[in-house]
């Protein structure tokens, strides 16, 4: 028994010991890997956050993506049977960018872009460098001319917390169910974050998204911080000019995107308000020639803050003077809302407020429908929609207890906008709720016979 014992306790003190120097061995090892981790250059040559955009013409798709080192290369491989079909390389490598925080994170952020593609056909691709690749993805490119109907998703303000849209997007894009996407301003609350980790996040979950379809984009407030660098350094959008104002021809809409963020950070001078004002002008003016109007009958514009809105939370487009509709304070210089009404834009997408508003027809505060009947059948002014509901962190904005007779439908559900251009006379749009689990909340058509500059004759249902 006394021998039985001894062997028990020495067992046991054999054990005790075995177990503090494995803890100690783990410890150690540990220790070495924290100094190896600092004193190891660990490099990123990996591509992330890849997303595509239409060039100059809507069979130019243009590949960004992202590195957190120099790979000196940028490169995309494509094809319709086999990713090694063709090869595009950037002639001078990728862009160095430094976020303005305290640590100054620097990347690399690369475009490439696949000139003169075929038409309504699957293309898959890779991209990368010789030090390393993407995954492969897919996407169908659309036709040039104006005689077929797009489809696209449009929404605002959809953050890394709370992305209740996101879901929803990634499988229906990836189920081909759009052509485009709009994107309405802000964007992950904000890219700027951490040191630019949260623009990071967000660009590696939409991603699932914007490495499928056309991503298109326009500025918002959330993107302010350094000057908008993160959005203008981001983003590849046509036309050269920071990715700021732009425009686009898909099927038999000419789409304008536009930065409302000049009226606001004023800061940055007023050139901005300028340069893009004219701009707009020259676009419009070229969008309405007979000719082009005749085959693109549609203007869409697409801008981040509201002229009207029907939200009680002190935000300018619930005021009456509102700075993008009429100007500059005091001056009442390059207000949007004259120039869009005299070259007869038909419908204004707007984001900014965290839920959905439609509009019935209005120009100045005065609703200009149709007839009371079929309020959107040849309406005497632009139709104005909000869809900023994507999901954030902020959550949903309050709506005024009692609603202005020119708001149509509101609605604070999570959710975005859909729209398919069906022809030259007929738009469809409808409103997902993702809070109702995929259901259609509002939906309506915008049916117009003829196009152009709208008539001062039009009969006013509302003058407020």
């Amino acid at each position: 028994m006394l021998n039985l014992t001894l062997l028990f306790l020495g067992l046991s003190l054999y054990v005790a010991s075995s177990f503090q120097w494995n803890q100690a061995q783990d410890n150690a090892v540990q220790q070495k890997m924290l100094q190896d981790k600092h004193d190891v250059n660990i490099v990123h040559y990996q591509p992330e956050q890849v997303h595509l955009s239409f060039g100059e013409t809507v069979l130019d798709i243009v590949v960004t993506w992202n590195t957190r080192n120099n790979t000196n290369d940028s490169i995309c491989e494509y094809g319709i049977d086999a990713i090694d079909e063709h090869i595009a390389k950037s002639p001078q490598g990728p862009n160095k960018f430094v976020d303005g925080g305290a640590q100054k994170a620097t990347q690399y952020i690369h475009r490439v872009t696949l000139a003169q593609l075929q038409a309504n056909t699957t293309y898959r691709y890779h991209c990368g460098s010789q030090l390393g690749w993407s995954a492969i993805y897919w996407f169908r490119t659309t036709f040039n001319h104006s005689n077929w109907s797009p489809s696209l998703a449009i929404y605002g303000d959809m953050g890394v917390v709370n992305a209740a849209s996101l879901p929803a997007l990634q499988r229906e894009t990836q189920l081909g169910k759009y052509d485009a996407i709009l994107h309405v301003g802000d964007f992950a609350y904000d890219m700027c974050h951490e040191n630019g980790e949260v623009g990071n996040e967000f660009m590696r979950q939409v991603e699932t998204i914007a490495a499928y379809v056309p991503y298109m984009v326009c500025v918002g407030n959330h993107e302010e911080k350094y000057n908008f660098s993160h959005y203008t350094n981001r983003f590849s959008m046509p036309g050269g000019n920071d990715n700021l104002f732009y425009s686009f021809d898909l099927g038999p809409v000419h789409f304008i995107g536009f930065s409302t963020e000049v009226y606001y950070f004023t800061q940055f001078g007023l050139k901005p308000i300028v340069m893009q004002y004219d701009w707009l002008e020259r676009d419009l003016i070229e969008a309405s020639k007979p000719e082009n109007r005749a085959k693109r009958p549609w203007i869409i514009t697409f801008g981040h803050r509201p002229m009207y809105c029907s939200n009680n939370n002190g935000d300018d487009c619930a005021k009456h003077e509102t700075v993008v509709r009429k100007g500059l304070p005091g001056l009442n210089f390059f207000g949007l809302e004259p120039l869009f009404y005299k070259y007869g834009v038909d419908v204004e997408l707007w984001a900014h407020e965290h839920c959905y508003e439609r509009m019935w027809p209005m120009y100045n505060y005065t609703v200009y429908n149709g007839s009371l009947a079929e309020p959107y059948v040849n309406p005497g002014a632009p139709v104005h929609i909000i869809s900023g509901a994507a999901g954030n962190q902020e959550g949903r904005e309050p709506f005024f207890k009692k609603m202005p007779p020119w708001s149509a439908f509101h609605s604070q559900d999570y959710g975005y906008l859909r729209l398919k251009a069906h022809n030259a006379t007929h738009l469809y749009f409808e409103q997902v709720s993702d809070d109702k689990g995929g259901k259609v909340i509002d939906n309506f058509w915008v049916i117009k016979h003829t196009h152009g500059p709208y008539k001062d004759s039009h009969k006013a249902f509302h003058e407020l």
